[in-house]
């Protein structure tokens, strides 16, 4: 390995777009007249804890863990009957999927997110979450210590 390639090391997360996050993922969308326990029920079954919420194709809001215990839990609503319309959290923040790993993390630690629904030319396409990031960033720093142990142990002893 020479000295470009150790020097590059750190900038490989920098390069990761969003779309390369997600080019595998397989979304739930909630509609929008679903329940809350539909949505809870899926959201246990994937083991995830926001989903992106649709009406008539078009991304109307999110609901996540947080709005299930602030506005379903703590109101005393009952999860049967109670709509998805009237508990998530409208009009969410999103992210492009040509948009950078560090972008998204800025986003997610600026507003106190988790989860960002992830939209392409007004579509949604994905949803990216803060801990898809650090398994991401996880995968990479593992990487990278292989890389530099694979290093040290081909130099010659002085």
């Amino acid at each position: 390995m020479d000295a470009r390639a150790i020097s590059d090391l750190g900038t490989r997360e920098g390069d990761m777009l969003i779309c390369d996050l997600i080019k595998n993922q397989d979304t739930y969308q909630a509609e929008l007249g679903h329940t809350v326990l539909q949505a809870v029920c899926a959201m246990v079954e994937r083991n995830i804890g926001a989903v992106p919420v649709v009406h008539n194709g078009q991304l109307v809001g999110i609901f996540s863990e947080r709005d299930l215990m602030r506005r379903v839990v703590a109101e005393g609503r009952d999860p049967r009957s109670t709509c998805m319309a009237e508990v998530m959290t409208d009009h969410p923040l999103t992210i492009g999927t040509n948009e950078d790993l560090e972008t998204c993390l800025a986003l997610l630690r600026r507003h106190g997110f988790r989860h960002l629904p992830v939209c392409h030319e007004g579509h949604l396409v994905g949803m990216v979450s803060l801990r898809d990031i650090l398994l991401h960033d996880l995968n990479e720093k593992d990487d990278e210590v292989r890389m530099m142990r694979a290093y040290i142990h081909s130099m010659p002893d002085a």
